[in-house]
């Protein structure tokens, strides 16, 4: 049975400690690796934001908080062993004023002992609190930074950023978090590609006939209505989460489980990326906007009705890119990729798409192709499609079934959720499952010439209705190869 290893006592300031990423991911997080045992007492997690309350009343905001995120039975007496190590210091780290040295003092750094500044602001805030960071006194080793995504919002604004904060901060003590790459299916991807001689023989053009990265939301704009229409599907789904998942899927082995060797890899796959220019913009991708529509019984507005402004947005909610990832391994193998707010239901998927066998034994009996599905949410899991005879006489018929790994029937512990995991790997210092800088700018450099093939191609803005499975559009983008989504 697996066993939850504690980490080493540690400090964590969270700037942005009362915002909403607080709320929802990073205080629920903490909580459940104090329920598991990963947190000594004699830790220190301090909220730090322009709010004035006191510790007791921060307690009470975490408290609220991890309630309502808390899936086990609430016992207030474990709640108030781990309120003991919260605390809260008021101040807006970006003034001129802030009072640094009552901060230091209050954290009082322990030698040798992790001190890790999680970023939860506004990525324009960056440079600002890691220069303030430096020139108080807190950015030598071991002091980590934690950057949220998005890290700036084309490649001269990540530029901007990594180098603003590299003028302060090693970069192996800066953290990039993408919450995907904490996901248990993700990081079985490399356990599954590497560790069973099953599969890495056939991860190639040879034997693949092509791959989907899936990541569905049948949610809204819940409430971020504002940063979404500055920023869209392309830049807030495909430039992080699904390149990354591209990058796991389509790397090369890398030397080590080190941070720097598995993130040299995935930047060889970014930088092999074929760009897509206005020649193909129109045949290889789908952007579109949903309109009004009925999702799980429910009516929902279309997206120009949630939005405050007057004038119609051309913002897309769905992308569908057709790709290729130009190397020897891969050369002619199309990845397809697509993201979507309020779809038929939620669901983020990698399917690796096997050819169909040469040739038939059975006559005109049709043969599936097989099939590997990595489900990332909402059921992690992973399923190996194969063909096998269906039972009962009439003659041969086949049936394609999946052999099962399921982690919630697999594994009866509770595993850590992809914040809970990533937390920890920051106090340990692992880097694997973080970005790079050149990783960051790598990514934003195809997003922006695909923006730019957009742009000069003035490809049109298609629609799809609420809680339908994406445009008409996306399927005939499938349809054109042979193909067809895969929808679960």
């Amino acid at each position: 049975m697996a066993k939850f290893v504690p980490v080493d006592p540690f400090d964590l300031v969270i700037f942005g400690g009362t915002g909403d990423l607080s709320r929802r991911k990073l205080l629920p997080a903490l909580f459940h690796r104090w329920l598991d045992g990963q947190i000594p007492s004699n830790s220190r997690i301090i909220g730090s934001a322009r709010t004035n309350m006191d510790d007791n009343g921060y307690r009470d905001f975490a408290r609220a908080a991890c309630k309502a995120a808390t899936r086990e039975d609430w016992d207030e007496t474990v709640w108030q062993d781990f309120a003991n190590i919260l605390f809260y210091y008021p101040m807006d780290a970006t003034s001129a004023d802030a009072d640094w040295t009552s901060l230091r003092t209050k954290l009082d750094p322990v030698e040798g002992r992790p001190c890790i500044f999680y970023l939860a602001t506004s990525p324009r805030l960056y440079v600002q609190i890691a220069e303030a960071l430096g020139q108080n006194g807190l950015s030598s080793d071991p002091v980590r930074l934690v950057l949220e995504k998005p890290i700036g919002t084309d490649l001269n604004s990540a530029r901007e950023i990594n180098e603003g904060v590299a003028a302060v901060f090693a970069e192996n003590q800066v953290y990039r978090i993408d919450h995907y790459l904490g996901k248990e299916t993700v990081q079985n991807l490399m356990v599954l590609r590497f560790a069973n001689t099953l599969f890495e023989p056939l991860w190639n053009r040879n034997a693949i006939d092509h791959v989907q990265i899936t990541v569905a939301e049948n949610l809204g704009l819940e409430g971020r209505a504002d940063y979404y229409d500055k920023s869209g599907a392309l830049r807030d789904m495909v430039q992080n989460h699904i390149l990354q998942l591209l990058c796991l899927t389509a790397m090369e082995p890398p030397g080590s489980t080190s941070g720097d060797d598995i993130r040299t890899e995935k930047i060889k796959v970014l930088r092999a990326l074929a760009p897509i220019d206005e020649k193909e913009v129109l045949q290889n991708t789908v952007r579109a906007q949903y309109t009004s529509g009925l999702v799980e019984g429910e009516v929902v507005q279309s997206y120009q009705d949630t939005l405050s402004a007057d004038e119609a947005s051309e913002t897309e909610t769905y992308v569908a890119v057709k790709t290729f990832v130009n190397n020897w391994r891969w050369a002619g193998i199309p990845f397809y990729l697509r993201t979507g707010k309020r779809m038929a239901k939620s669901h983020s998927d990698i399917v690796i798409q096997f050819k169909e066998a040469p040739h038939s034994l059975f006559g005109d009996t049709p043969v599936p192709a097989n099939r590997l599905v990595m489900r990332l949410q909402p059921d992690e899991g992973v399923q190996l499609y194969v063909q096998i005879k269906e039972p009962g006489p009439g003659g041969l018929r086949i049936k394609s079934l999946p052999l099962n790994l399921s982690y919630a029937e697999n594994f009866t512990l509770r595993y850590p959720d992809a914040y809970e995991r990533l937390l920890m790997d920051v106090v340990r210092g692992n880097l694997s499952l973080f970005m790079r800088a050149d990783e960051v700018e790598a990514a934003w450099a195809w997003v922006d010439q695909l923006i730019e093939a957009w742009n000069t191609s003035s490809a049109p803005l298609d629609s799809y209705a609420a809680g339908s499975e994406g445009p008409t559009s996306s399927s005939v983008l499938m349809d054109r190869d042979g193909r067809k989504w895969w929808q679960g």
